[in-house]
């Protein structure tokens, strides 16, 4: 699920008795500080969405860019980009 300041991937996991997330933020996010800045602000926000996730699932978060700037966006972002994903992944399982 694409958004301003982020890209999401979600998918069936190999390990069906856990949630599993990463975290991709590249050197075009900014330099040192700024991609640990934003690594923290997600793992933060990550950790409120993982109470409505199922076993079972990956999830794969890509900063991007606009990520560093728009701090304020960031969790809206997320949010949003979580819950479709795991409705498209719902309706895909038989």
């Amino acid at each position: 699920m694409g958004r301003p300041t982020l890209v999401l991937h979600v998918g069936p996991s190999t390990h069906p008795d856990a949630v599993r997330v990463g975290l991709v933020v590249s050197k075009a996010v900014g330099g040192a500080v700024t991609r640990n800045r934003v690594k923290r602000r997600l793992r933060h926000l990550a950790v409120g969405a993982l109470a409505s996730t199922p076993a079972g699932v990956d999830v794969v978060i890509r900063a991007l860019p606009a990520a560093a700037d728009e701090a304020a966006t960031l969790g809206a972002d997320l949010t949003g980009a979580w819950a479709k994903a795991l409705r498209r992944l719902d309706a895909a399982r038989p």
